[in-house]
């Protein structure tokens, strides 16, 4: 049987791991895998006779590592409101519409995805027709439902409709019930368990002992598990009971930070959402105070990251796209940027969180983000040097071409143009109650032009997890600060 052979020649090859560039290189791969980097190879001494090699030329460019985003939610269809993950569209469709967007993120130079969570098992079974060939899209790991308690991210709606089966999120209030149901989604195929505690870090939802017993449990069935943990109490009791990565950290004294920092449990920060919200939120309807709220956790948060960063905590890149604010294939690059504004990451240092950290995370390494012999042969094609600007990963045309597994990817169709989302609501108006007094001394004409409260739907479906920045027991960020 015959290899399939793939010729990069003559690239500039990015070394993460080091930091540093190798001129003019070729790259050299059989099937999915890079077996030679070095100049000028001699293809007849490296390929069998007779056997054909794809060529692509790139002088010029720079040839760096498919990147891993550690937080992309497959199954949330780009939301604007929590029932669109939870309540309004089949789980036939949801899946459908999850596939089709995965070569969106795998255009956007990201080959591997974890998935901390999502509807039903729609991921195990992305992740199954992607390794089959089925479909195409970045390689996949990936959670089940989020674990909760009823004082957790995903128990949000009244007691009257409970925790739907659809949700993200299921319902675990004691160590019986959390054990029960990582027993279930491992025997239903889950790479991850994914722990959901305080929506915003104002309490911990989960108590150590809980914490403890569902990592050991995870660990034992042979799975990793990380955690929803925003503030200093959840990241402390997450670094105790031995998680494998912790999300988000948003929150975090000197002392929890010397923790996280000393058991080199990585971080993933996920600071697209926040800062799209902040930065771009006028643009598409979220109010001003909501802004405002954002842009004043961020300014918190960078105080924590820069200070965790300078400790020597281990960061890794994870987006949350999967909401309107952060479509799939568009803003994920934005992050490695993020990490350098918000926690002082050289640029070195934000390629190595997207390609080296989370493949060892992911128990890959040396095998996924990095340009090496013996490893797989996921690729960018660049036109500049990543290490010196960040924003090539990000600006339309910077990626020339992305190979993953040996294969360049298509992306001549239109496709890209497209977007695919769960369905949004069974909202009959989005604007003010039909009073009889508000038409008085108006043609029917008039008022649906100019009448009060008459306002474009997408600049009011504002999604839930923004809707809890307003609550003042939840995000009171001054009241915090001073507890």
């Amino acid at each position: 049987m015959t290899s399939s052979w793939l010729l990069l020649k003559g690239g500039h090859v990015v070394d993460t791991e080091s930091g540093t560039v190798r001129q003019d290189q070729d790259v050299l791969i059989q099937d999915t895998t890079m077996v030679k980097i070095a100049p000028d190879i001699d293809l007849a001494e490296e390929v069998p006779r007779g056997e054909a090699v794809e060529q692509i030329d790139a002088h010029g460019k720079y040839l760096s590592p498919g990147m891993i985003d550690m937080h992309c939610h497959m199954t949330y269809g780009e939301s604007n409101a929590q029932e669109e993950q939870d309540l309004y569209t089949s789980v036939e469709l949801r899946t459908l519409i999850a596939a089709a967007n995965l070569r969106k993120v795998l255009r956007a130079g990201f080959t591997t995805i974890s998935q901390p969570g999502g509807s039903y098992y729609i991921g195990v079974g992305l992740r199954d027709a992607l390794v089959s060939g089925l479909i195409q899209g970045p390689r996949m790991h990936t959670a089940g439902r989020y674990l909760t308690t009823s004082n957790g991210l995903t128990d949000w709606y009244p007691d009257h409709v409970g925790v739907p089966e659809g949700s993200i999120g299921v319902l675990t209030n004691t160590v019986d019930e959390m054990v029960r149901e990582i027993r279930h989604q491992v025997k239903n195929g889950v790479d991850l368990i994914k722990l959901a505690d305080s929506p915003y870090g104002e309490y911990q939802a989960f108590t150590d002992d809980e914490m403890a017993r569902a990592a050991d449990l995870v660990h034992q069935l042979k799975r990793t598990i990380t955690i929803h943990a925003r503030g200093s109490a959840e990241v402390s009791a997450a670094v105790r009971a031995g998680m494998d990565w912790i999300m988000h950290g948003n929150s975090m004294t000197p002392e929890v930070i010397e923790e996280l920092a000393d058991s080199g449990i990585p971080l993933v920060p996920t600071l697209l959402l926040l800062a799209n919200l902040a930065d771009y939120g006028g643009s598409v309807g979220v109010a001003a105070h909501v802004r405002d709220n954002v842009k004043r956790l961020l300014d918190r948060t960078a105080h924590t990251l820069h200070d965790a960063h300078d400790a020597g905590v281990t960061f890794m890149v994870g987006t949350d796209s999967g909401f309107a604010v952060t479509p799939y294939g568009e803003w994920h690059a934005r992050e490695l940027q993020l990490l350098r504004e918000f926690a002082g990451l050289s640029a070195a240092e934000a390629l190595r969180a997207a390609t080296t950290v989370p493949a060892r995370a992911l128990g890959m390494e040396g095998k996924l983000g990095t340009m090496r012999v013996g490893a797989t042969a996921d690729v960018l094609v660049l036109e500049s040097d990543p290490l010196r600007d960040l924003s090539v990963l990000l600006k339309p045309g910077g990626i020339n071409a992305v190979i993953q597994g040996g294969r360049p990817i298509d992306s001549s169709d239109q496709e890209q143009e497209q977007r695919w989302h769960n369905l949004r609501s069974r909202t009959l108006s989005h604007g003010t109650v039909l009073r009889r007094d508000f038409l008085d001394g108006m043609s029917p004409a008039t008022a649906v032009t100019n009448g009060p409260g008459v306002k474009d739907p997408d600049l009011t479906e504002v999604f839930h997890l923004v809707k809890r920045f307003e609550r003042d027991a939840v995000i009171d960020i001054d009241e915090q600060e001073k507890a």
